[in-house]
């Protein structure tokens, strides 16, 4: 795992920039649910393409599994986004990300929690390996 500005930056600022958005407009101590149906909104106010719930292949051992993954949103066909509202995001919640990249070869993942008082709460994760993988 690397910290990189530079890989999908642009379009992650964009997310982030949507995310600051419905934070702002709905604050914090709703449901994970009505943040996540926002943000499509404010993501579509914005031209940002994106994906809700849509199904990621998973591989095991460079074979495609029949289960597949359904992350909150795939953003630029590339950034995983995780949504959560949470008091706190805790190590498990960054390894359910972190595993959900790995499983498929997703490089770029958000981990975007609506549910602190004072802001909202976010880490961006880049694993280099998987830059311009699948």
């Amino acid at each position: 795992m690397t910290e990189n500005t530079e890989y999908m930056g642009k379009e992650g600022y964009a997310l982030m920039g949507a995310v600051f958005e419905v934070y702002k407009e709905l604050g914090y101590g709703l449901s994970e649910e009505i943040y996540q149906e926002s943000l499509e909104l404010e993501l579509g106010f914005r031209d940002i393409t994106f994906c809700p719930k849509s199904e990621l292949i998973v591989y095991y051992k460079g074979r495609p599994l029949k289960k597949t993954y359904i992350p909150d949103l795939l953003v630029s066909g590339e950034l995983v986004a995780e949504l959560k509202a949470v008091k706190i995001l805790t190590a498990e919640h960054e390894q359910q990300l972190l595993n959900y990249m790995h499983i498929t070869k997703k490089a770029v993942g958000y981990l975007i929690n609506f549910g602190t008082k004072s802001s909202v709460e976010w880490k961006r994760f880049i694993l280099k390996q998987y830059i311009g993988a699948v």
